[in-house]
């Protein structure tokens, strides 16, 4: 760590929730990785539930991964200095017990708190929408209360993006079209896990009725269509991790790029899409003058909408990650932003992104933030 003492390192609890069955709620194998990391960093890191999370007890009851038996065990610690929360679900976040707990971590003296809430859509695009410098990445975006307000944005927009408010990974996302010389002139592709469908309307009510049927009780935003750049016909987009390094300052951890599915609706890897090298990508649309630009200017972008999401939280956050849309013109858009990362498959960004973990908490233990 780069002239840190050991005994300088803070020690750092992976907050998660309990589970009746598998002790601890999350993803193991990210969970790990996190792990690993920090030791080989010479951090005391383990997992901690929010049941046993007690933050003025003298020691703390965490699980460890025995590598010589290979299996998760229970242990006393030492309190941390650092929660990092990787709560994996947002119905677990929003747990009376998980929130209260949340609140005492924010309010408390000596302990800081890594992210400390999931991102809700609609929130996202009203903090960026309050700066002139995120304001031209956004697209049009509304929330999805009426046919009244779908058939405004349908007459300046007709192509459409209707996102839940509080999805994750592509669930429950629909685009719809309008073409105004078939009698069938509405199209809605909706998609689950394991396939998309298509459903045509030929008046607004009917798809309303459509609508509300595959939205049930979520929230949803509607959102302008964006025609982006493709490779074979497939559109892409870029994946954008930033977090803050050991100077507390945002950075770009890595871009990525996914290409989708021949039927899917978004370029999730699960949903069909593929993992790309994005310079390839931008030069094969471009030129490789232009896509060395456009990579400048989306590191760029996602930094200055890091900040504003940040100031918009009202909290102190420590990383995320974004889906940003290059289009046919070359202009960069910002989709959705992940409070909570997935692992990103490229080695060489989830190498960094776990060394930034810790470089950041370092930074969080010295300073308060």
């Amino acid at each position: 760590m780069s002239g840190i003492e050991q005994d300088q390192l803070p020690i750092v609890a992976i907050l998660t929730i309990e589970d009746a069955k598998e002790k601890f709620r999350g993803n193991r194998d990210n969970f790990l990785d996190i792990l690993r990391a920090g030791k080989d960093l010479g951090f005391t890191v383990y997992i901690v539930t929010v049941r046993d999370l007690k933050l003025d007890a003298k020691r703390i009851a965490g699980y460890d991964y025995n590598e010589d038996k290979q299996a998760w065990q229970q242990d006393w610690f030492p309190p941390p200095r650092i929660v990092y929360n990787r709560i994996p679900l947002r119905e677990d976040e929003n747990l009376p017990a998980v929130r209260n707990k949340i609140e005492e971590i924010l309010g408390h003296s000596s302990i800081r708190l890594y992210n400390p809430y999931f991102f809700n859509k609609w929130q996202l695009f009203e903090w960026l929408k309050k700066s002139r410098a995120t304001r031209p990445f956004i697209p049009a975006t509304r929330r999805l209360r009426t046919s009244v307000a779908l058939a405004k944005m349908l007459n300046k927009h007709p192509y459409l993006f209707l996102k839940p408010e509080t999805g994750k990974a592509g669930m429950g996302i629909m685009t719809l079209r309008v073409n105004h010389t078939k009698a069938m002139k509405f199209r809605l592709k909706t998609q689950d896990k394991r396939r998309s469908a298509l459903f045509k309307c030929a008046t607004i009510s009917k798809l309303w009725t459509r609508i509300r049927k595959q939205a049930g009780t979520h929230d949803y935003i509607v959102q302008q269509g964006i025609p982006l750049a493709t490779v074979n016909r497939r559109p892409f987009d870029l994946r954008v991790l930033v977090q803050k390094n050991s100077k507390g300052q945002w950075d770009i951890t890595g871009v990525g790029a996914r290409v989708a599915g021949s039927s899917s609706i978004t370029t999730h890897v699960p949903r069909g899409g593929s993992i790309e090298d994005p310079e390839k990508l931008l030069s094969a649309n471009f030129g490789a003058e232009q896509a060395r630009r456009t990579m400048a200017r989306t590191k760029n972008a996602a930094i200055i909408i890091a900040r504003q999401i940040e100031r918009g939280s009202g909290h102190m956050l420590g990383e995320m990650s974004m889906d940003l849309g290059v289009d046919t013109n070359g202009s960069i858009w910002f989709f959705e932003a992940n409070a909570k990362p997935m692992k990103f498959d490229e080695p060489h960004i989830r190498r960094r992104s776990l060394e930034r973990i810790f470089q950041y908490s370092t930074y969080l233990s010295r300073t308060g933030g």
